[in-house]
Order: structure tokens, then sequence, then C-alpha cells
């Protein structure tokens, strides 16, 4: 019995070892600023899937970094940038990115990913026109943040207590990262996140450090050069 069941956890540890494993998708983004890597999560594979699709058919590639923030976030996606005049509003996006039809359902994952420096989360309309928080088609920002006291923590969940009607909670280990780390908590359980940057967060902190307009446009244009899928998701042995 004692052989067998030996046999048996070999064959277990053999059959373990040769299951596909899944890959997350990579996409390399080139802009006027240096290169960022990111990286896409399958546990929102809506978004995943969404953004994907954007990047292998260049609707990234040209448009600015239309909305800059230091201590908070770069936001990119908005198509009608690519050929935006200087000075320019920018950020509703075309016809096609106001319509419902076409947002993406709202995929929370905190608290395992949150808000903390630099992940990816979707932009999206108000709460007023979108009780559901669904997210833009194309547009989205990488976070920057900044690092929380314990106070502003408890202010932030205060907010999330409010627009979640008690739900959403900011665990000790988020707490931890974002005193450490930092981020935008106050985002957490209302925007998606869906991706996280695994090289070039210097080059999104230069972006946010530029000098913008009242509208937080950069005064000089930072583009988005090419996105590029580097690497797939689908499983591989």
């Amino acid at each position: 019995m004692k052989k067998i069941m030996i046999l048996f956890a070999a064959l277990c540890i053999a059959a373990a070892c040769s299951a596909p494993v899944e890959k997350r998708a990579q996409v390399k983004i080139e802009t006027d600023m240096g290169d960022i890597l990111v990286e896409l999560l399958n546990e929102t594979p809506l978004h995943r899937d969404n953004f994907i699709k954007h990047v292998e058919n260049g609707a990234f590639d040209g448009i600015l970094w239309h909305r800059v923030i230091d201590g908070f976030l770069a936001q990119t996606g908005d198509s009608t940038s690519r050929h935006a005049l200087p000075g320019e509003a920018l950020g509703e996006g075309p016809v096609e990115d106001q319509m419902e039809e076409n947002w993406v359902p709202a995929e929370f994952r905190a608290p395992q990913f949150f808000h903390r420096r630099g992940m990816l989360n979707a932009a999206r309309q108000g709460d007023d026109f979108n009780p559901e928080k669904k997210s833009s088609m194309h547009q989205w920002t990488i976070i920057t943040g900044k690092v929380y006291t314990d106070e502003e923590l408890d202010r932030a969940q205060a907010r999330i207590t409010e627009w979640t009607n008690g739900q959403g909670v900011l665990t000790p280990e988020m707490r931890e990262v974002y005193k450490t780390e930092g981020g935008a908590a106050h985002l957490d359980y209302s925007y998606t996140v869906f991706g996280q940057v695994l090289e070039g967060m210097d080059v999104v902190d230069s972006i946010t450090k530029v000098a913008t307009d009242s509208l937080d446009r950069p005064l000089n244009d930072i583009h988005i050069i090419k996105a590029t899928l580097v690497q797939n998701y689908k499983e591989v042995k």
C-alpha cells in the first residue's frame, strides 16, 4: 500500500508539472518620455480583453496623455486627442465612448487588487450617469498616488463606506501599503483596477510632473507613440 501511495503522489506531481500555466498579458507602451511595460490582470478578463483589442487595432498609437496630476495619476485613451489643438479640452472622447452599451462592466477585485502605486485603472463616467460604475471602453490611467497617514485613510474609508453602503473596506494590509508605498485609496471599490506597471514607473512619474494647464493637460504634448502586445495571456505548457 505504501508503494502504491508513493506512486500515486508521484503521478500527481507529474500531472501538476505538466499542466498548462497561465501567463499574464504584457504590453509595451512607448512614449515621448520613455517606455513603460505593463501587465494585465487575468482576474479582470473583460478589461484585459478590451485593452488587448485596442492595443492590437492601434487605438492607443499617437494619442496623448491628456490629464496628468502629480501625486495622483496619468490618464490617456481619448482618441480625439490624436489631432487635438493646443489648449483644447480633452477627456470626453468620441461619441462611441459616451454610449453606455460600449462601456465595460465593473470588475472590482479589492482587496486582492487595489489602487496602490503603479496600478492601471479604468476611467469612467460619473455615478449620476453611471450608477453601475462601468468603465470607459478606451480611457485608462496609471496611479502614481501619495503616501497616506492613518487619518487620511480614515477619511478615505468614510467616503468608501458612503459610496458602497458599507460594503467596501480598506483592510489592514491595504492600509499598510498605502502608508508605505502610496496610491489612491479613495478610488477603491469605485473604479476597476486591471493591470500594473512592471517597468517604467520613473517614466510615469516624469509624465505627471510636467507643467499643465488649468485642465491638467500638459502644456507640451506627450504622446503614446505605440502600444505593443509583447506577451499574451493564453495558456502555454
